[in-house]
């Protein structure tokens, strides 16, 4: 085993305390961009190790930046985000939020705001989306019933968290697969079979804390199912194995063709073509971020960082459940100091995959634990994107405030999502699911097999 260089982290170090130490005393952990701490810490980086020239260090980058998996999740990102924006120009979004109110049983008011946020985010594949929508209607069911409003927002919290952690079109799903280098299906069933206890559970426990309240839905706009056609569509297609860039783009098209036919006269060819453009544009921050992280962790690897924390994890810890707690535990705190999932997975991925790979982790399963350890954290954070969003909305023309503190006792999902793949680690890690990924290579030699 190599130990590596601990000196080699503080890049990431570097990016942690600023965007942290400028979040605690600004208040805002989004008033530093974390791309500009990103390129503060390539800028220790490149000072590090004298030994090296600047213009190797510059190659490094480059090789981290043009890394294949690198290249296509920032495709994937962009076509995730061109899909976005065409379902959102033809109202997508308000349908799909107003078709799963009016199915909404009073008596299951809760219940359904969670199951409600589960099917709008996994659709989506936005969390913060998915809460803007939906959080005025949780507080006006409270209003209505007089069940607590913290209560009906932790709802919808724990819905959002759901999809984010398994759409096929959420940022934290591509940053996960691509990373690890799996199969985005395979990463679903995988992920689903550890999070579907959490959230069957989820459902009993809301039923039984609101047990006896029946619920006036508030008064909802219509709908039209085929605006939700091309969510489910992506869905479908994407648990069917379909290329995911087949998925989009077919997404893409399907919601043109769809807001042609309706005739509307408020949905034109330029306002599609407006809404797609935003779509993407909405993916830059992240797409360059991941590009910065990428080269930063390349040059972190050459100086001997990633070694020195396998060196640490590998004395730590033993076998296959010990990698998997170390890659829960690094991705978890990560995003606690981030308090962005995405950005931490990105951080985390490439270290998360030599662990697996030095361990014999399936990608399934690293893909899985690090969306679901990074959405269990950025769901329960109280300055999280996702808490501020559901305690600050409009709701009858008037701004609501409700403290995130309040929220977070009634998480009830992300911290049964946290339980359940603990308990999978501990349990039912080891044991075979299926068919090898098919994002795995496999040796080709028999002596490969036996070495």
């Amino acid at each position: 085993m190599k130990k590596g260089n601990f000196w080699a982290l503080l890049p990431i170090g570097v990016f942690l305390v600023l965007f942290l130490g400028s979040g605690i005393l600004i208040g805002d952990f989004y008033v530093m961009s974390a791309l500009l701490c990103f390129l503060i810490a390539l800028a220790v980086a490149m000072l590090q190790n004298k030994k090296v020239s600047f213009g190797e260090k510059l190659g490094t980058f480059a090789k981290g930046v043009g890394e294949k998996n690198i290249i296509t999740m920032i495709l994937i990102f962009l076509c995730a985000g061109m899909f976005s924006g065409a379902v959102g120009s033809i109202g997508g979004v308000e349908s799909t939020v107003n078709f799963g109110l009016s199915i909404l049983p009073p008596e299951l008011a809760v219940v359904g705001l969670f199951l409600i946020g589960c099917f709008i985010s996994t659709a989506m594949g936005t969390s913060v989306g998915t809460i803007t929508a939906i959080a005025p209607i949780g507080y006006g069911i409270s209003v209505a019933t007089g069940i607590s409003a913290p209560l009906c927002l932790a709802a919808v919290v724990s819905g959002a968290m759901f999809g984010d952690n398994l759409s096929m079109v959420s940022d934290t799903t591509i940053a996960a697969v691509s990373t690890q280098g799996c199969n985005m299906r395979d990463k679903f069933k995988r992920n689903f079979f550890i999070v579907l206890p959490a959230a069957i559970i989820s459902c009993v426990v809301f039923y039984f804390i609101t047990m006896g309240e029946v619920a006036e839905i508030p008064e909802i706009g219509g709908y039209n199912f085929l605006k939700i056609i091309p969510y489910l569509f992506v869905l479908i297609s994407a648990v069917a194995g379909l290329n995911v860039f087949l998925v989009l783009t077919g997404g893409t098209v399907l919601s043109l063709v769809i807001g042609l036919f309706l005739g509307d006269s408020s949905i034109t060819m330029v306002s599609m073509l407006k809404g797609i453009g935003s779509g993407i544009t909405s993916m830059y921050d992240i797409a360059l971020i991941s590009l910065v992280v990428a080269g930063v962790v390349e040059i972190i690897k050459a100086n001997g960082g990633i070694d020195a924390i396998i060196y640490l994890i590998r004395k730590s810890v033993k076998g296959k459940r010990g990698a998997q707690a170390g890659i829960a535990l690094l991705v978890t705190l990560v995003d606690f100091f981030t308090a962005n999932n995405t950005v931490a997975i990105v951080i985390s991925g490439p270290i998360a995959k030599d662990i697996a790979s030095e361990f014999d982790v399936d990608p399934r399963t690293s893909a899985s634990l690090l969306d679901i350890f990074g959405s269990f954290a950025q769901g329960v954070i109280p300055y999280g994107a996702q808490l501020l969003a559901a305690g600050s909305f409009v709701f009858a023309g008037l701004p609501v405030q409700v403290s995130p503190v309040e929220i977070m006792p009634f998480l009830i999902y992300p911290y049964l999502m946290a339980i359940s793949a603990i308990i999978f680690i501990a349990f039912f890690s080891l044991k075979k699911f299926g068919k090898k990924d098919k994002g795995q290579k496999q040796p080709e030699k028999q002596e490969e097999i036996v070495a």
